[in-house]
């Protein structure tokens, strides 16, 4: 074997120069029409089973119910208590979450791949016929009031739940917040319905992973395939949105509160713009990573705060861009006024090349490590088709991270970035 010359630096590539694919993803229907997305790949024994329905914020027909229906879905079944339930769980060493979000719910099954006939039954069973007995909904209630009253005493908390709202509107889903008198108005006829309707076996999508082959995708289709289906005609449902109109609060949470929670945010677009990939590097440059334009300005110049980001917030029905900081009280609106100048700077001037390179190999360079491993690759895939995209979609967005311009950035900063479209608030 020929010796490695040590005193020959390697090539140094920057990530922008690599390659990026999505690996094909094998989708089919279950016998009785759910369908059935799967990848094979790894090296471990495991693997990870989504269920997702259309089940969040977005399909409530009464505050909160969500949040509890998702809460409760392991407590208890008609065969199984809530301790039973976890039992026969954990007895497998497997993880089961689940996360109710705006537009959907998922229902993540991790385990290894050899405990799937024990566990997928298991897993049927919780999702076709969870109880929300009283007792349990009592213990939610009682819980979720008590974290929510801890939880309202942070400035941060405050803030998240009020810019939401400021900007979608209290009613709205997107813009709903957890309330104790909403909480207290669960009951279980509420839990059971929303369970009904937006946990059908017609709704479901699943998206499988790992270590897998015709065995699991066997299993899957008797414990799921055989579900009977009863298709009704959907009704689209449609949330009005407040007529825009910028808003600003000051709120005293704590009086002897020494930093401010500030949340400045505007509607914006989402997944299926054509501009949303170029927004993404814009939103990278602006406030997206540790070396970003707010950060530089109002950490490590001013030092005002520890830390500042801004992110982008895509829903299924509309998106909306946030930028939030703790900052110290006594400069919280000059904080606030940097935002806005940082705003001003890139409406005003194109971004140097240097930096823009530095973005693109910062954001593209974070993609490599999603696209490393099954569990990795499924999520990227699941956002995809959640949000009626495809592969080519998602190449399309890697020439966009890699050729965006300047000129472009500027554009989007002129139409997404100004100040008279950003309602803020400041929680101290």
């Amino acid at each position: 074997m020929p010796q490695i010359d040590r005193s020959i630096v390697p090539p140094i590539h920057d990530a922008i120069e690599f390659e990026y694919r999505l690996p094909a993803l094998n989708s089919l229907h279950l016998d009785n029409g759910i369908p059935l997305h799967w990848l094979a790949a790894g090296v471990q024994e495991v693997a990870s089973v989504d269920f997702v329905f259309p089940a969040g914020v977005w399909q409530e027909d009464k505050h909160s119910v969500a949040l509890a229906v998702a809460g409760l879905l392991k407590n208890g079944t008609s065969n199984r208590t809530a301790h039973e339930v976890h039992e026969a769980l954990e007895f497998y060493g497997a993880s089961l979450q689940v996360s109710a979000g705006d537009d959907f719910c998922i229902v993540s099954l991790y385990a290894l791949s050899k405990d799937l006939p024990s566990l997928l039954p298991v897993v049927q069973e919780i999702l076709t016929d969870a109880q929300f007995s009283d007792s349990e909904i009592s213990i939610f209630r009682q819980n979720a009031i008590q974290r929510l009253r801890l939880n309202l005493r942070k400035c941060e908390f405050v803030a998240n739940q009020k810019i939401d709202a400021m900007l979608w509107g209290g009613t709205h889903p997107y813009g709903r917040y957890s309330q104790i008198e909403k909480l207290e108005a669960i009951r279980r006829e509420d839990l059971l319905h929303y369970f009904k309707k937006n946990y059908a076996p017609s709704g479901l999508q699943i998206f499988l992973a790992g270590r897998v082959g015709e065995t699991e995708l066997a299993l899957l289709n008797q414990y799921f395939g055989s579900l009977p289906l009863q298709r009704t005609a959907q009704t689209e449902i449609h949330w009005d949105v407040p007529a825009y109109s910028r808003q600003t609060q000051r709120v005293e949470n704590d009086p002897k509160g020494v930093q401010a929670a500030v949340r400045i945010a505007s509607f914006c677009i989402n997944r299926q713009s054509p501009d949303f990939p170029s927004l993404v590097v814009l939103n990278t440059l602006f406030g997206g990573y540790f070396g970003s334009r707010l950060m530089k300005n109002i950490r490590e110049d001013k030092g005002y705060t520890y830390g500042i980001y801004s992110s982008l917030q895509p829903h299924i029905h509309g998106g909306s861009l946030c930028i939030q900081a703790e900052v110290g009280r006594e400069v919280t609106e000059e904080a606030i006024a940097e935002v806005y100048r940082e705003m001003e700077l890139l409406r005003k001037n194109p971004v140097g090349e240097e930096e823009l390179l530095l973005v693109k190999n910062y954001l593209l360079g974070g993609l490599l490590g999603d696209l490393d491993g099954p569990f990795q690759l499924i999520h990227r895939w699941r956002t995809l088709i959640l949000n009626g995209l495809d592969a080519a979609h998602f190449d399309r967005n890697i020439s966009i991270y890699k050729s965006v311009t300047p000129d472009k950035l500027q554009a989007l900063a002129q139409q997404y970035l100004l100040q008279e479209n950003f309602s803020e608030i400041a929680v101290v």
